[in-house]
């Protein structure tokens, strides 16, 4: 359209920091470093990480990972892909993601999701019908400490009383604030009057990401909230020979999906299908994920932003995959993806 800037497709690379149970994660510091830098060198814009706790694969906290891996990032922003929000006094996150955001220079996320594992609740004391009221008033807590300002909040559960945060953020207001909620019209919709931005699961397909993304564009208009970054995160695996790309990735993502599934799913109904057989996982992974040559990314990645895509945080090892096998696909879209969108 004449007038309208043309805004170049945005990438972020999600580093595995969960392990097979026999991985000891001190020793793969030094590969997730070496992931981070290639991914600078490649032109991506950020790294993330997830959080989860009492799982069934050893995880390295997000917050403390982050900051150790911010030396290699460059320019890179540095995000949490999800933080456990519930699970946390706010006061606590508020100040632990400012530290995060000297510690990069002012170039942290802080991406906040509602979390799902019944063990995790029951182990922490938190109710799980409590979690959307704990997540809301923790955002606005949260917010309201980053400014620097005195702050008296009383909420259902969490009270402050003229109380200021010492650490103000580098970054004016504190760092962006990016949602994780499920695939659906609430989801959608909470995501858009609480955050920043909306990263859409991975799973979701073409047709059911257009569908909810105007839930989400249509609430932050309603709520006079204008345009945000359009999110979605996909799983990557590139070999020149697609068929093989396509095995190697359903192989590798799969065993991480059978790890998962040992827990409850987030929610009930085909948005978690991918948890439930290995049929469904491969249904999934070829509709959604860019197991595939760089010239099929290329097609999926056009498509996407087509829709309106903004970013696209990519993940690109799950479980067992080799370093090599990570590095090798960077490389290749660096090389032959990312002049695409350049």
């Amino acid at each position: 359209m004449s007038g309208v800037r043309f805004v170049p497709l945005k990438f972020g690379l999600a580093i595995m920091n969960d392990f097979p149970p026999d991985a000891v994660p001190a020793d793969r510091v030094a590969a997730m470093r070496e992931q981070v830098r290639a991914a600078r060198d490649a032109g991506i814009s950020s790294v993330w990480v997830l959080q989860h706790y009492l799982g069934n694969m050893p995880t390295l906290q997000p917050v403390p990972i982050l900051s150790a891996l911010a030396q290699d990032a460059g320019e890179m922003t540095l995000g949490t892909n999800m933080f456990i929000l519930p699970l946390h006094h706010p006061v606590q996150v508020a100040e632990d993601f400012a530290t995060l955001d000297h510690i990069t220079g002012g170039r942290a996320v802080a991406g906040f999701g509602m979390g799902y594992r019944e063990n995790e609740f029951d182990s922490f004391g938190v109710p799980m019908d409590q979690r959307v009221g704990r997540f809301e008033e923790s955002v606005s807590l949260i917010r309201q400490l980053w400014s620097g300002e005195r702050v008296t909040f009383e909420g259902s559960h969490y009270s402050v009383r003229d109380q200021h945060i010492s650490l103000r953020p580098v970054q004016p207001g504190g760092p962006q604030i990016w949602i994780g909620a499920g695939p659906h019209k609430k989801g959608a919709q909470r995501a858009a009057r609480l955050g920043d931005a909306w990263i859409v699961p991975p799973h979701v397909t073409p047709e059911k990401l257009e569908v909810v993304l105007g839930h989400y564009q249509a609430e932050r208009e309603r709520l006079g909230r204008g345009p945000s970054e359009l999110v979605v995160r996909r799983e990557l695996l590139l070999d020149h020979d697609a068929d093989r790309a396509r095995a190697l990735g359903i192989r590798y993502r799969g065993a991480l999906t059978r790890k998962y599934a040992e827990f409850n799913a987030p929610e009930k109904g085909d948005n978690y299908r991918h948890l439930a057989t290995e049929q469904a996982a491969a249904e999934v992974a070829d509709s959604s994920y860019l197991f595939t040559d760089p010239e099929g990314a290329v097609r999926a990645l056009k498509d996407l932003e087509r829709q309106g895509l903004t970013y696209i945080v990519l993940r690109a090892q799950w479980y067992d995959t080799p370093q090599e096998q990570v590095l090798a696909t960077l490389e290749l879209f660096r090389n032959e993806v990312l002049p695409a969108f350049r």
